[in-house]
Parts: structure tokens; C-alpha cells; sequence
């Protein structure tokens, strides 16, 4: 991405969280390119006070763990998903708010945002790599015009199971998207201030920053963290 336009003063302010997963730079430039105003960090105050957190993850459910609980972020993130502060997950970061992940052989316990088990896809070909649909809800606000599109996917492991009946009334239950690679498997959930995909936005070209920029338009604009982020945006890619 070329640097842009400057994004505008009321947008959003997000932190993309810094706890040493690899690659978040082009997280934080599709985020800017989406419109928002990013700030890579795992300062607890920036993480609390953020309109929005982006949570990514590359690598295993055991590793991308033993991180977040390296600065803090299972706490976290529960503060402010009880007070309704948004949170986005990418790939392990949707991974990880299930409750637990099992790889060779060995069981990780997750943030348990969701009931659910993270295993290996069952699948002929691993990893599960490349661009492929997803079957969104129509109450879907991530997906809101790209039900057609496609998304780039780099993953061995998933959900394959959704086991989270929302039964309670005068409660939205989760909107569940749907992908596929040998078996369905959840590619998405939207779950109040809750949303992670399973694919990489970042990676997914035109599609991936206008999904961004769905979620952003979710984003409560408190003005928190005015004092702390920039207004520098980029341009998404030709």
C-alpha cells in the first residue's frame, strides 16, 4: 500500500495488539486503509481505551496463548468485551477465543469467549491455502455487500463444529459464516461486540479492506484515544 489521504479526525481509533505475532504491520496498513486511526501496542490503557482491537494470530493456538498471556490480553480483552467494546479476531485470534485448541496431540485452553474446539481441518490437502467463498448469514454486518466474494485463507486448523445454541430471548444470536476445505468450517462469527474471521482480511485484497471497513462502521467513536493516534491513513491497493 502507497501512503494516502489523511483519515479523518472523528474516525474510529483502533490498537492492533502488539504480542509478538508476526506480520501485524500489514494488519495496521489495511486497517488505515479501511479509514481507520491504528496504534500497534500492548499498553493496557490503549488496549482498554481504543474504539476498537484488532487481535491477530499467525502460527499455533499454544504459541499465539502463551503471548496474549504475556501482556495481559485474556484479561483484557474480557474487560472490554463486558462493557461492550468492540473486538476483532484474525485467523489464531478467532482461533483462540474458542475454548480450547488441540494440535499434535496436546490441548491448549483458550479465552473461552465461545464453546468449541479448534482441530485439524479434515481435509486431503494441508494447509488450507488460497483464496475461497464463504457462505455468510443474511443478518451478516461484516459481509454486507460481499456475499460473493472470495478470501484469502492460510490455516491447517478450525472449527468445525459450532455448539453455541443462543436461546436466550430479546438476545441476538451469533451470525455464523461458513467456509469450506474438505469439511465445513467457520470462517466467521459476528457475536455483539465480538467479530473474528478465519481468513485474513489484510491479505484479502478490495474485499478484505471494505469487510474492515464494515466493522469500523460498528465502532462506537469515544475519543478516548485522541492524543495518541495519528491521522495518517493509506490508500487500499489498485
Amino acid at each position: 500500500m502507497s501512503a494516502g489521504t489523511t483519515a479523518s479526525s472523528d474516525a474510529p481509533s483502533v490498537v492492533v495488539l502488539d504480542y509478538g505475532a508476526g506480520n501485524v504491520r500489514s494488519a495496521v496498513r489495511a486497517l488505515e486503509a479501511a479509514g481507520a486511526r491504528v496504534r500497534l501496542s500492548a499498553d493496557p490503557r490503549d488496549v482498554l481505551d481504543a474504539d476498537g482491537l484488532v487481535v491477530p494470530g499467525v502460527g499455533a493456538f499454544e504459541a499465539v496463548m502463551a503471548g496474549l498471556r504475556s501482556v495481559d490480553a485474556p484479561r483484557l480483552i474480557d474487560r472490554r468485551l463486558s462493557g461492550g467494546r468492540p473486538v476483532l479476531g484474525i485467523c489464531v485470534g478467532l482461533q483462540v477465543m474458542f475454548d480450547r485448541g488441540v494440535e499434535h496431540g496436546r490441548q491448549t485452553e483458550g479465552l473461552g469467549q465461545w464453546p468449541g474446539t479448534v482441530e485439524r481441518l479434515a481435509a486431503p490437502v494441508i494447509p488450507h491455502m488460497g483464496w475461497n467463498t464463504v457462505r455468510p448469514p443474511q443478518d451478516s454486518v461484516l459481509f454486507r455487500g460481499l456475499e460473493t466474494e472470495r478470501f484469502y485463507f492460510v490455516h491447517s486448523y478450525g472449527v468445525q463444529d459450532w455448539e453455541f445454541d443462543q436461546s436466550i430471548e430479546r438476545m441476538r444470536p451469533p451470525a455464523v459464516t461458513w467456509s469450506e476445505h474438505g469439511t465445513p468450517f467457520v470462517a466467521a462469527v459476528e457475536n455483539g461486540a465480538l467479530s473474528a474471521t478465519q481468513f485474513h482480511p489484510e491479505k484479502s485484497s478490495h474485499a478484505g479492506i471494505a469487510l474492515l471497513r464494515n466493522w469500523l462502521s460498528t465502532l462506537p467513536r469515544t475519543g478516548r484515544m485522541d492524543d495518541r493516534v495519528s491521522t495518517r491513513a493509506t490508500e487500499a491497493p489498485a
